[in-house]
This record gives structure tokens, sequence and C-alpha cells, in this order.
């Protein structure tokens, strides 16, 4: 179990840091065309996989956040990942703070499982980061991650190119209300 990661739970979910038996699970969601429809458009490999694994336990070694694993309280299950990292996508809109991120494996899709883990994630982050503000990137086409962005209190910031391709950004204030449900 990793120990860089604080545990933080909500109603329904807890958030924890990852494990090394955690990699098949994110292979596997990983792997699904649904979950990349909107992050890069295809599946991942394995291979491409354990790098991107490994960089979560990396992000919160060199800066204090990173990601952490989705589980349903009840039943233990994995749902997704969620939290803040400083990915350097070269978006001057977005690269002088936390980046926020959500994904969710497809059977925990529509449940309202990202905005309950990020609100959690960033009462957390506000608490303890020295960040004026946390940004994120969302494909224009993903109105459910832009509806999500909306009630955690990100507002676009307007449109940039990254990886040939137009993306919107957002920000959120430290403190920021978010919207009710």
């Amino acid at each position: 179990m990793s120990h860089l990661a604080p545990e933080l739970t909500t109603e329904r979910l807890r958030l924890r840091g990852y494990a090394r038996d955690d990699f098949d699970w994110f292979d596997t969601t990983w792997q699904s065309e649904a979950v990349n429809r909107y992050i890069g458009g295809k599946p991942r490999t394995r291979a491409e996989n354990w790098p991107r694994f490994l960089l979560n336990f990396g992000q919160w070694e060199l800066f204090g956040y990173g990601y952490w694993l989705i589980e349903e309280r009840k039943s233990g299950t994995r749902v997704g990942i969620a939290g803040l990292m400083h990915a350097m996508r070269d978006i001057a809109a977005i690269d002088a703070y936390p980046e926020a991120g959500w994904v969710l494996a497809e059977t925990a899709a529509g449940k309202g499982y990202g905005t309950e883990a990020m609100r959690a994630i960033l009462a957390w982050a506000d608490a303890t980061l020295d960040a004026p503000q946390t940004g994120c990137i969302i494909d224009p086409g993903n109105a459910a991650s832009v509806n999500v962005a909306g009630k955690l209190g990100y507002r676009s910031t307007g449109m940039a190119t990254y990886q040939d391709g137009e993306i919107e950004t957002f920000a959120r204030p430290r403190g920021g209300v978010p919207i009710a449900s």
C-alpha cells in the first residue's frame, strides 16, 4: 500500500494510494475504448499503461500531490482514479498550477463518483496545498466531464491546442465554491 497519498473518504467512496496489485485493474481500465474516447482517443497497451501507473507514485514523491485510486466503500470495488498532477503539457493556462483529473471505469460512469471524489480531493487541496488555483483540461465533446467541472467550481478559461487537437482549459480558485449537485 502506498503511504504517500492520504486516505480520504466520502459517503460512498474510499480514496487511497495505489498499491502494486492495482496495476491489472488500472491496465484493464485504460484498455477500454469508452474510457479513452475523450482522453487520447484510443485504448492504451499494457506496455503504455505501466509508465502511466508508475507516474502516480512519482507525482506524490515530487510534488506532494497526485492521484488516488477510488473504491466503493461498501464493496471495495475499484471504480476510478482522480486527483491532481503536474503534467507539464506546455499549456500556459494550466502549467503553473496543479491539474485536476478524473477517470472512471466504464461500469462506474454516470453515478456521480467523479464529482464526489473530486470534491473530497479539492477540499484536501484547499486545506493542504499552497496553490492559488487548480486547473484542468477537457475535450470539448466530453459533456459529462464539463458538467463535473462546473459542479466543482471550475470555469472555462478558453481553448488551447494539445496533441494536435483543441481542448478546453478550466480554472478553479483555491476555496472555489462548488455548485450543488
